[in-house]
Protein backbone atom coordinates (compact mmCIF):
# COMPACT_ATOMS: atom_id res chain seq x y z
CA UNK A 1 0.00 0.00 0.00
CA UNK A 2 1.45 3.64 -0.71
CA UNK A 3 2.49 5.57 2.31
CA UNK A 4 -0.36 7.92 3.72
CA UNK A 5 0.87 10.91 5.56
CA UNK A 6 -1.13 11.78 8.68
CA UNK A 7 -0.23 13.42 11.73
CA UNK A 8 0.81 11.21 14.49
CA UNK A 9 -1.98 12.05 16.79
CA UNK A 10 -4.62 10.56 13.89
CA UNK A 11 -2.06 7.75 13.22
CA UNK A 12 -2.63 6.60 17.12
CA UNK A 13 -6.14 6.77 16.87
CA UNK A 14 -7.07 4.94 13.79
CA UNK A 15 -4.56 2.08 15.22
CA UNK A 16 -5.96 2.08 18.91
CA UNK A 17 -9.83 2.28 16.96
CA UNK A 18 -8.82 -0.65 14.89
CA UNK A 19 -7.16 -2.76 17.45
CA UNK A 20 -10.28 -1.98 19.89
CA UNK A 21 -12.91 -3.30 17.27
CA UNK A 22 -11.35 -6.30 16.40
CA UNK A 23 -11.21 -7.24 19.75
CA UNK A 24 -14.99 -6.67 20.23
CA UNK A 25 -15.31 -9.10 17.00
CA UNK A 26 -16.82 -12.16 19.34
CA UNK A 27 -15.83 -15.68 17.99
CA UNK A 28 -19.14 -16.91 17.93
CA UNK A 29 -20.00 -13.70 15.37
CA UNK A 30 -21.52 -10.83 17.57
CA UNK A 31 -20.13 -7.84 19.00
CA UNK A 32 -19.26 -6.97 22.49
CA UNK A 33 -21.06 -3.73 21.93
CA UNK A 34 -19.28 -2.46 25.59
CA UNK A 35 -15.85 -2.53 24.59
CA UNK A 36 -16.96 -1.22 21.14
CA UNK A 37 -18.61 1.36 22.93
CA UNK A 38 -14.60 2.92 23.75
CA UNK A 39 -14.09 3.76 20.28
CA UNK A 40 -17.65 5.35 19.57
CA UNK A 41 -18.34 8.47 22.09
CA UNK A 42 -21.34 10.16 21.74
CA UNK A 43 -22.43 13.91 21.26
CA UNK A 44 -26.03 14.92 22.33
CA UNK A 45 -28.12 17.42 20.22
CA UNK A 46 -27.76 20.79 20.75
CA UNK A 47 -30.37 23.94 20.67
CA UNK A 48 -27.52 26.48 21.13
CA UNK A 49 -25.24 26.85 17.79
CA UNK A 50 -22.14 25.14 17.44
CA UNK A 51 -20.16 26.52 14.57
CA UNK A 52 -23.51 27.63 13.29
CA UNK A 53 -25.55 25.11 13.55
CA UNK A 54 -28.03 24.08 15.80
CA UNK A 55 -29.47 20.15 16.33
CA UNK A 56 -32.52 18.35 17.49
CA UNK A 57 -33.92 14.08 17.36
CA UNK A 58 -36.94 13.18 16.33
CA UNK A 59 -38.27 9.71 17.23
CA UNK A 60 -39.77 7.61 14.02
CA UNK A 61 -40.13 4.71 15.75
CA UNK A 62 -39.03 4.13 19.55
CA UNK A 63 -39.65 0.09 19.38
CA UNK A 64 -37.55 -0.09 16.84
CA UNK A 65 -34.78 2.63 17.56
CA UNK A 66 -35.11 4.37 14.44
CA UNK A 67 -34.85 8.29 14.88
CA UNK A 68 -33.24 10.89 13.60
CA UNK A 69 -30.98 13.77 14.45
CA UNK A 70 -31.45 17.21 12.29
CA UNK A 71 -29.30 19.90 11.94
CA UNK A 72 -29.77 23.22 10.74
CA UNK A 73 -27.54 26.18 9.85
CA UNK A 74 -28.16 29.53 11.56
CA UNK A 75 -27.10 31.62 9.43
CA UNK A 76 -28.65 30.84 5.91
CA UNK A 77 -28.13 31.94 1.88
CA UNK A 78 -31.72 31.82 0.30
CA UNK A 79 -31.53 28.73 -2.37
CA UNK A 80 -34.37 30.74 -4.00
CA UNK A 81 -37.99 29.41 -4.50
CA UNK A 82 -41.40 31.08 -4.18
CA UNK A 83 -43.03 29.74 -1.58
CA UNK A 84 -40.73 30.80 1.16
CA UNK A 85 -38.69 27.89 1.44
CA UNK A 86 -35.06 27.96 0.73
CA UNK A 87 -32.83 25.39 2.34
CA UNK A 88 -31.99 22.11 0.36
CA UNK A 89 -32.19 18.65 2.54
CA UNK A 90 -29.67 16.02 2.41
CA UNK A 91 -30.63 12.65 4.26
CA UNK A 92 -27.84 11.43 5.52
CA UNK A 93 -27.10 7.73 6.06
CA UNK A 94 -23.60 6.83 8.16
CA UNK A 95 -21.19 4.28 7.32
CA UNK A 96 -19.73 1.86 9.73
CA UNK A 97 -19.80 -1.57 8.03
CA UNK A 98 -23.75 -1.43 8.60
CA UNK A 99 -22.38 -2.67 12.48
CA UNK A 100 -21.28 0.45 14.01
CA UNK A 101 -21.80 3.71 14.64
CA UNK A 102 -25.00 5.97 15.03
CA UNK A 103 -26.67 9.32 14.05
CA UNK A 104 -25.07 10.03 17.83
CA UNK A 105 -21.65 9.13 17.46
CA UNK A 106 -19.33 11.99 17.61
CA UNK A 107 -17.26 11.47 14.49
CA UNK A 108 -20.95 11.64 12.71
CA UNK A 109 -22.49 14.43 14.40
CA UNK A 110 -19.17 16.83 13.73
CA UNK A 111 -19.55 15.62 10.44
CA UNK A 112 -22.78 16.33 9.80
CA UNK A 113 -22.86 19.65 11.28
CA UNK A 114 -19.89 20.82 9.18
CA UNK A 115 -21.80 19.66 6.01
CA UNK A 116 -24.82 21.34 7.00
CA UNK A 117 -22.87 24.82 7.90
CA UNK A 118 -20.90 24.59 4.50
CA UNK A 119 -23.55 23.75 2.31
CA UNK A 120 -26.01 25.35 3.65
CA UNK A 121 -28.40 22.69 4.48
CA UNK A 122 -30.55 20.93 6.58
CA UNK A 123 -29.27 17.48 7.20
CA UNK A 124 -31.29 14.66 8.28
CA UNK A 125 -28.91 11.61 9.94
CA UNK A 126 -30.51 8.65 10.31
CA UNK A 127 -29.93 6.21 13.00
CA UNK A 128 -31.09 3.00 11.88
CA UNK A 129 -30.36 -0.49 13.50
CA UNK A 130 -27.15 -2.28 13.18
CA UNK A 131 -26.15 -5.89 12.04
CA UNK A 132 -25.70 -8.68 13.19
CA UNK A 133 -28.45 -8.15 15.68
CA UNK A 134 -29.99 -7.28 12.69
CA UNK A 135 -29.25 -8.58 9.28
CA UNK A 136 -30.04 -7.04 5.46
CA UNK A 137 -32.73 -5.82 4.86
CA UNK A 138 -33.35 -4.15 7.98
CA UNK A 139 -31.19 -1.30 7.69
CA UNK A 140 -32.38 -0.26 3.96
CA UNK A 141 -36.02 -0.58 5.21
CA UNK A 142 -35.35 1.81 7.70
CA UNK A 143 -33.75 4.10 6.04
CA UNK A 144 -36.66 3.73 3.38
CA UNK A 145 -38.77 4.25 6.28
CA UNK A 146 -37.41 7.71 7.32
CA UNK A 147 -37.46 9.18 3.42
CA UNK A 148 -41.40 8.20 3.96
CA UNK A 149 -41.68 9.66 7.76
CA UNK A 150 -39.95 12.54 6.28
CA UNK A 151 -42.62 13.32 3.24
CA UNK A 152 -45.80 12.54 5.96
CA UNK A 153 -44.37 14.79 8.73
CA UNK A 154 -42.60 17.94 7.34
CA UNK A 155 -43.90 19.62 10.42
CA UNK A 156 -40.98 17.94 11.81
CA UNK A 157 -38.69 19.81 9.75
CA UNK A 158 -37.68 23.51 10.18
CA UNK A 159 -40.09 25.64 8.04
CA UNK A 160 -37.47 26.92 5.77
CA UNK A 161 -36.50 23.54 4.16
CA UNK A 162 -37.40 23.08 0.30
CA UNK A 163 -38.68 19.29 0.31
CA UNK A 164 -38.25 19.41 -3.71
CA UNK A 165 -34.65 19.73 -3.40
CA UNK A 166 -33.96 16.54 -1.39
CA UNK A 167 -30.79 14.78 -1.69
CA UNK A 168 -29.80 11.30 -0.16
CA UNK A 169 -26.21 10.72 0.95
CA UNK A 170 -24.10 8.36 2.82
CA UNK A 171 -20.40 7.17 3.12
CA UNK A 172 -18.95 3.95 3.06
CA UNK A 173 -21.95 1.23 3.66
CA UNK A 174 -23.92 4.85 4.11
CA UNK A 175 -23.09 4.66 0.40
CA UNK A 176 -24.26 1.41 -0.07
CA UNK A 177 -27.78 2.06 1.55
CA UNK A 178 -28.05 5.16 -0.36
CA UNK A 179 -28.71 3.10 -3.61
CA UNK A 180 -30.91 0.86 -2.31
CA UNK A 181 -33.06 2.76 -0.36
CA UNK A 182 -33.05 4.74 -3.97
CA UNK A 183 -34.04 1.87 -5.77
CA UNK A 184 -36.79 1.24 -3.35
CA UNK A 185 -37.63 4.90 -3.68
CA UNK A 186 -38.32 5.09 -7.34
CA UNK A 187 -41.04 2.95 -6.61
CA UNK A 188 -42.97 4.89 -4.13
CA UNK A 189 -44.74 8.07 -4.79
CA UNK A 190 -44.27 10.72 -2.67
CA UNK A 191 -46.37 13.47 -1.75
CA UNK A 192 -44.27 16.38 -0.56
CA UNK A 193 -40.06 15.13 -1.24
CA UNK A 194 -38.15 15.42 -4.45
CA UNK A 195 -35.04 13.01 -4.77
CA UNK A 196 -32.84 15.09 -7.19
CA UNK A 197 -29.91 13.98 -6.42
CA UNK A 198 -27.76 10.92 -4.45
CA UNK A 199 -24.30 11.44 -2.80
CA UNK A 200 -21.94 8.34 -2.56
CA UNK A 201 -18.87 8.53 -0.73
CA UNK A 202 -16.59 6.36 -0.76
CA UNK A 203 -19.16 3.71 -1.09
CA UNK A 204 -19.18 -0.31 0.16
CA UNK A 205 -19.52 -2.21 -2.34
CA UNK A 206 -18.14 -5.69 -3.58
CA UNK A 207 -18.25 -9.12 -4.72
CA UNK A 208 -16.43 -12.67 -4.58
CA UNK A 209 -13.79 -11.77 -7.17
CA UNK A 210 -10.45 -10.20 -5.20
CA UNK A 211 -9.42 -7.09 -6.88
CA UNK A 212 -6.55 -5.03 -7.63
CA UNK A 213 -7.35 -2.60 -5.52
CA UNK A 214 -7.96 -4.77 -2.57
CA UNK A 215 -5.06 -6.21 -2.90
CA UNK A 216 -2.84 -3.29 -3.18
CA UNK A 217 -4.55 -1.57 -0.39
CA UNK A 218 -5.16 -3.84 1.87
CA UNK A 219 -4.28 -3.96 5.58
CA UNK A 220 -4.86 0.30 5.11
CA UNK A 221 -5.16 2.45 8.06
CA UNK A 222 -8.65 1.53 9.24
CA UNK A 223 -10.16 -1.35 6.67
CA UNK A 224 -8.61 -4.25 5.65
CA UNK A 225 -10.01 -7.39 3.67
CA UNK A 226 -10.31 -9.26 6.76
CA UNK A 227 -12.83 -6.54 7.90
CA UNK A 228 -14.95 -6.36 4.62
CA UNK A 229 -15.21 -10.01 4.37
CA UNK A 230 -16.48 -9.88 8.09
CA UNK A 231 -18.92 -6.97 7.73
CA UNK A 232 -20.32 -8.83 4.77
CA UNK A 233 -20.51 -12.05 6.81
CA UNK A 234 -22.31 -10.15 9.79
CA UNK A 235 -25.04 -8.15 7.17
CA UNK A 236 -25.78 -10.04 4.76
CA UNK A 237 -28.94 -13.41 5.29
CA UNK A 238 -27.50 -16.73 6.38
CA UNK A 239 -25.70 -18.66 3.83
CA UNK A 240 -25.31 -15.73 1.13
CA UNK A 241 -21.98 -15.00 -0.78
CA UNK A 242 -20.28 -11.77 -1.70
CA UNK A 243 -22.28 -11.98 -5.01
CA UNK A 244 -25.45 -11.42 -3.41
CA UNK A 245 -27.52 -8.21 -5.06
CA UNK A 246 -26.76 -6.20 -1.91
CA UNK A 247 -23.08 -6.57 -2.12
CA UNK A 248 -22.09 -6.57 -6.06
CA UNK A 249 -25.05 -4.24 -7.86
CA UNK A 250 -24.09 -5.09 -11.23
CA UNK A 251 -22.59 -8.61 -10.53
CA UNK A 252 -24.03 -12.38 -11.88
CA UNK A 253 -26.90 -12.30 -9.24
CA UNK A 254 -28.32 -8.86 -9.37
CA UNK A 255 -32.33 -8.38 -9.80
CA UNK A 256 -32.64 -5.14 -10.43
CA UNK A 257 -32.07 -3.81 -13.94
CA UNK A 258 -30.85 -0.11 -13.28
CA UNK A 259 -31.39 1.22 -16.79
CA UNK A 260 -35.10 0.81 -15.76
CA UNK A 261 -34.87 2.37 -12.57
CA UNK A 262 -36.34 5.97 -12.25
CA UNK A 263 -32.73 6.83 -10.77
CA UNK A 264 -31.92 10.32 -9.61
CA UNK A 265 -28.77 11.70 -10.44
CA UNK A 266 -25.47 11.02 -8.73
CA UNK A 267 -22.21 12.01 -7.80
CA UNK A 268 -19.33 9.44 -6.96
CA UNK A 269 -16.25 10.45 -4.51
CA UNK A 270 -13.81 7.73 -4.03
CA UNK A 271 -10.28 7.50 -3.23
CA UNK A 272 -7.11 6.32 -4.66
CA UNK A 273 -5.88 4.51 -1.46
CA UNK A 274 -9.02 2.74 -0.56
CA UNK A 275 -9.19 -0.92 -0.89
CA UNK A 276 -12.70 -0.53 -2.41
CA UNK A 277 -11.58 1.68 -5.31
CA UNK A 278 -12.20 -0.80 -7.66
CA UNK A 279 -15.52 -1.64 -6.93
CA UNK A 280 -16.32 1.89 -6.79
CA UNK A 281 -15.14 2.05 -10.30
CA UNK A 282 -17.23 -0.40 -11.26
CA UNK A 283 -20.19 0.99 -10.09
CA UNK A 284 -19.75 4.33 -11.27
CA UNK A 285 -19.33 2.13 -14.65
CA UNK A 286 -22.68 0.46 -14.02
CA UNK A 287 -24.56 3.32 -13.84
CA UNK A 288 -22.95 4.67 -16.73
CA UNK A 289 -23.68 1.61 -19.49
CA UNK A 290 -27.10 1.89 -17.57
CA UNK A 291 -27.76 5.71 -19.26
CA UNK A 292 -27.56 7.49 -15.42
CA UNK A 293 -26.67 10.67 -15.11
CA UNK A 294 -23.58 10.11 -12.97
CA UNK A 295 -20.63 12.89 -11.64
CA UNK A 296 -17.28 11.46 -10.45
CA UNK A 297 -15.13 13.08 -7.94
CA UNK A 298 -11.80 11.32 -7.46
CA UNK A 299 -8.65 12.04 -4.44
CA UNK A 300 -5.78 9.99 -5.28
CA UNK A 301 -4.47 10.63 -1.89
CA UNK A 302 -7.60 9.35 -0.15
CA UNK A 303 -8.19 6.62 2.16
CA UNK A 304 -11.19 4.80 3.66
CA UNK A 305 -12.88 7.09 5.79
CA UNK A 306 -10.42 9.92 5.64
CA UNK A 307 -12.82 12.78 4.39
CA UNK A 308 -13.97 12.51 7.92
CA UNK A 309 -10.90 14.36 9.38
CA UNK A 310 -11.07 18.51 8.29
CA UNK A 311 -7.25 18.36 8.93
CA UNK A 312 -7.00 16.59 5.56
CA UNK A 313 -6.87 18.18 2.86
CA UNK A 314 -9.05 15.53 0.56
CA UNK A 315 -11.97 16.29 2.87
CA UNK A 316 -12.37 20.06 1.61
CA UNK A 317 -11.80 18.56 -1.99
CA UNK A 318 -15.25 16.13 -1.18
CA UNK A 319 -16.97 18.93 0.17
CA UNK A 320 -16.49 21.08 -2.48
CA UNK A 321 -17.34 18.36 -5.18
CA UNK A 322 -20.61 17.98 -3.43
CA UNK A 323 -21.36 21.53 -3.20
CA UNK A 324 -21.53 21.97 -7.06
CA UNK A 325 -23.31 19.06 -7.27
CA UNK A 326 -26.15 20.08 -5.73
CA UNK A 327 -26.32 23.40 -7.05
CA UNK A 328 -25.82 21.81 -10.80
CA UNK A 329 -28.92 19.61 -9.55
CA UNK A 330 -30.66 22.53 -7.67
CA UNK A 331 -29.89 24.92 -10.87
CA UNK A 332 -32.06 22.65 -12.94
CA UNK A 333 -35.15 22.99 -10.45
CA UNK A 334 -34.66 26.65 -11.36
CA UNK A 335 -33.60 26.88 -7.52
Amino acid sequence: MASVQLPWKLRLIYAACKWIVNLSHRPDDTINRRLQSLTDPKTSPSETPRNGVVSSDTVINSSQDLWFRCFTPTTTTTHGGDDGRSLPIIVYIHGGGFAFYSASSTAYDSWCRRISGELNAVVVSINYRLAPEHRCPTQYEDCFDTLKFLDENLDKLPVNVNPKLCFIAGDSAGGNLVHHVAVKASEYEFSSLKLIGLISIQPFFGGEERTESEIRNSGGLLLSVEDTDWYWKMFLPDGSDRDHPAVNVFGPKSSVDISRVKYPSTLILIGGLDLLYDWQRKYYDGLKKAGKEVDLVEDPNAFHGSHMFEELPGSALFIKGIQDFMGKQMNKENY
